[in-house]
């Protein structure tokens, strides 16, 4: 069995998060915490971004000015502390998270993306010799800045949502081949589950995939999942895919399809 995609926790560089995604009905607050697993200090950003599912399963940066008034809604409802943390080796640091919903705000699911991004340290001050003749041309220092993005998730009203497995195939990717299948959603609020692959009468799973998400601003979406070549080459003919529920939340059957994989 190959097992892709998401733990309990993110890590990127020396920082690690957990959860990966809040989920908020204004009643209360919650927290998030962060924890440096590297050998030194380290300093963070925190800042909340919008962020907007595309139809291949992406996630595109959306600047404040082209915001829509339900994404705009959820940067102004949405309040976390502290906003920058230096966290020593091994110290877990709590981000406190809670919303304040506005007097009649419509029903409907308001996302915004919680950005932990690293805050590089300064430049050390070079010497210079002044027995020694200047520097000539260009020189540039790259130093790579480190984030990690959560959605945080407010839900007003009764919501519900539906999805279903389209098509599955074995593509090829950049990188190599990849599982990939069509998943559709209907509703007023986001679906979220694990995918698992399965051959027709075998409980051994081929494959099993944590955190498939759709989002509300997307009615279908292209889930591709990279797997090793010796893989691909199992996945193809009949197979059962099944999308389950977050196993925090009970784990039950969103869809479940039999398909014959090309």
């Amino acid at each position: 069995m190959l097992s892709v995609a998401a733990s309990p926790a993110l890590a990127a560089g020396d920082l690690l998060v957990a959860p990966t995604r809040v989920i908020l009905d204004g009643s209360r607050g919650t927290e998030v915490v962060l924890n440096n697993i590297g050998a030194e200090p380290a300093t963070y950003r925190i800042s909340l971004e919008i962020k907007r599912m595309t139809p291949e399963g992406g996630l595109d940066e959306i600047d404040e000015a082209n915001t829509t008034p339900a994404e705009r809604a959820a940067l102004d409802m949405i309040a976390f502390s502290p906003r920058r943390v230096t966290l020593p080796p091994n110290q877990p640091q709590v981000i406190r998270v809670g919303v304040r919903i506005p007097e009649g705000l419509g029903p409907g699911e308001y996302r915004a993306h919680m950005l932990f991004r690293a805050v590089p340290d300064a430049a050390p001050a070079v010497a210079v010799d002044p027995s020694k003749p200047a520097p000539t041309g260009v020189s540039i220092a790259l130093t790579p800045i480190y984030g990690i993005t959560i959605p945080i998730i407010v839900r007003v009203g009764d919501l519900g949502a539906k999805a279903t497995i389209g098509d599955a195939w074995v593509g090829e990717t950049k990188d190599g081949p990849a599982f990939e299948f069509d998943l559709a959603r209907t509703g007023n609020r986001s679906v979220y589950g694990d995918i698992e692959v399965t051959r027709p009468g075998v409980a051994e799973p081929l494959l099993l995939a944590r955190g498939i998400a759709v989002y509300p601003e997307v009615g279908a979406r292209k889930v591709s999942l990279r797997v090793p070549p010796e893989l691909a080459a199992k996945l193809k003919g009949p197979v059962q895919i099944r999308y389950t529920e977050d196993r925090e939340v009970g784990g039950g059957t969103i869809d479940q399809a039999d398909r014959v994989v090309k």
